[in-house]
C-alpha cells in the first residue's frame, strides 16, 4: 500500500511523534510511504515586530527551528519551501493520503482521485484559542475515512458531529524503550511530572497539588522534564530536579525514579506519558481527561477529580503512604497495563483502518 501523511510543521508535538512511530513501523511492513510537511508558520507579523520595536524591545527574532520527531526517522520526508496548502503537484499518487491536522485536512480535501483515498486523523479537539472553530468543525464532516486514539473522541464525533464512521486506534508505548525492573517503593518518596506552559496540559494543577501534598509528606521530593525552560510565571519549586528536552533513554530513568507520576491535565487527546510511566512500572494519578480513563481503570494508577489540586493532593499522600506490598501491586499492575498497549499492536489497528479506507474508495 502506498500511503502519504500530510502533516504541519514537523516539530516536537506528540501527535507530530505518534505520526513518525506509525509512518517507520508502516515502512517496515512494507508499505511505500511519503511524508510531507510544512516549515514552522510565521508567528510575528510586521505590524507586531513595529510595535515590539516602538517599546524598545527589537525587531523581534523569528523563533529558529527546533528539532523534530522526524530527524532521525528513515523514511521519505519533504518540508515545502513556505507555508502554503498542499496541492496535488507536491505529492506522489498513493493509494491512501492521511490529513494529520484541520488545516491539513481542508488541504487534503482540494486533491485530486490520483493522491489517494482520504483518512483523516484526528488527536485531539482542535477548537483551540485562536482557531477558526467553525472551519475545525468542518473537517470532522468531510467524506474521509475516519481515525482516532481516544474514546472520548469517538464520542465527540458521533454525539456532537453526528458522524458515525470513526476507527479507533488507541496510542501505544515502545516497551523495550520504557521498561524497568521490578522495584521497591522508596523510602524518600519522588513524584514526577511533564513541564509545560500550556494551560491545558494543567502544569499548574500538578505543582499545586505537589505543594500541598509536601505539607503532610516528609521529604518527598519533585523531578521534572519538559521541552521548555520553567518561566517566571510558572516556576518550579526551588528544590526540584528539572532536566531540559532529556533524550528517550533518559526519559525512561527519570519515570523509573519516581513512585507516582502525574497527569494533570485540563485537556489531552491521548496522554502518551501515561502508558510511558505505567511501562517504567511507575503508577499514575491522573484526571480523567485523554485516554487516562481507559488506562487507569486497566490498573496502575489512581484517577482523581479534573482540575481539582486538593484531590491529587490527597492522591499523591495515599500513594506516598502505601505499605510497600500495597504499593508493589499497584507499579506491577502499571506495568501490566502497559504490555498490554504496545505500538506492535496500535499498528496493527492502524494499518488495518487505512486498508478499510483504501477499499472503500475502491
Amino acid at each position: 500500500m502506498r500511503v502519504t501523511f500530510v502533516l504541519p510543521h514537523a516539530g516536537l508535538a506528540g501527535g507530530i511523534r505518534v505520526c513518525a512511530i506509525y509512518a517507520q513501523a508502516l515502512q517496515a511492513r512494507g508499505h511505500e510511504v511519503f511524508v510531507i510537511s510544512t516549515p514552522r508558520p510565521k508567528q510575528m507579523t510586521i505590524k507586531k515586530r513595529v510595535k515590539k520595536l516602538l517599546k524598545g524591545e527589537g525587531w523581534g527574532e523569528e523563533p529558529r527551528d527546533e528539532p523534530g520527531h522526524f530527524d532521525n526517522v528513515d523514511v521519505p520526508h519533504r518540508v515545502i519551501d513556505v507555508f502554503r496548502p498542499i496541492v496535488d503537484a507536491d505529492i506522489p499518487d498513493a493509494d491512501v493520503v492521511i490529513a494529520t491536522w484541520w488545516e491539513t485536512a481542508e488541504w487534503v480535501a482540494q486533491l485530486g482521485p490520483s493522491k489517494g483515498s482520504k483518512a483523516y486523523f484526528i488527536q485531539h479537539d482542535e477548537r483551540f484559542i485562536n482557531m477558526p472553530s467553525d472551519r475545525v468543525e468542518a473537517t470532522w464532516r468531510l467524506p474521509f475515512h475516519r481515525i482516532t486514539i481516544a474514546q472520548w473522541l469517538v464520542n465527540l464525533g458521533k454525539h456532537y458531529y453526528n458522524v458515525d464512521q470513526i476507527d479507533l486506534v488507541p496510542n501505544g508505548v515502545d516497551t523495550e524503550l520504557f521498561s524497568a525492573p521490578p522495584r521497591n517503593k522508596q523510602k524518600t518518596p519522588v513524584v514526577g511530572m511533564m513541564y509545560s506552559t500550556a494551560h491545558f496540559k494543567g502544569c499548574d494543577i500538578s505543582l499545586e497539588a505537589f505543594k500541598l501534598a509536601s505539607r503532610n509528606v516528609a521529604g518527598v521530593e519533585l523531578v521534572v522534564f519538559g521541552q521548555h525552560h520553567p518561566s517566571e510565571e510558572l516556576p518550579l519549586p526551588n528544590d526540584a530536579r528539572f532536566t531540559f528536552r532529556p533524550e528517550q533513554a533518559k526519559i525512561k530513568d527519570i519515570y523509573s525514579s519516581c513512585d507516582a507520576w502525574l497527569f494533570g491535565s485540563r485537556s489531552e487527546g491521548f496522554g502518551l506519558p501515561i502508558l510511558e510511566a505505567m511501562a517504567c512500572r511507575t503508577p499514575v494519578i491522573g484526571t480523567p481527561t485523554g485516554a487516562a480513563p481507559e488506562l487507569i481503570r486497566q490498573g496502575g494508577g489512581v484517577l482523581v477529580k479534573p482540575q481539582d489540586p486538593i484531590d491529587m493532593a490527597r492522591a499523591i499522600e495515599r500513594v506516598c503512604r502505601m505499605r510497600l506490598e500495597g504499593w508493589k501491586q499497584l507499579s506491577d499492575a502499571a506495568y501490566q497495563t502497559a504490555q498490554a498497549n504496545t505500538w506492535h499492536r496500535s499498528t496493527e489497528l492502524f494499518e488495518a483502518a487505512l486498508t478499510a479506507a483504501a477499499g472503500r474508495s475502491r
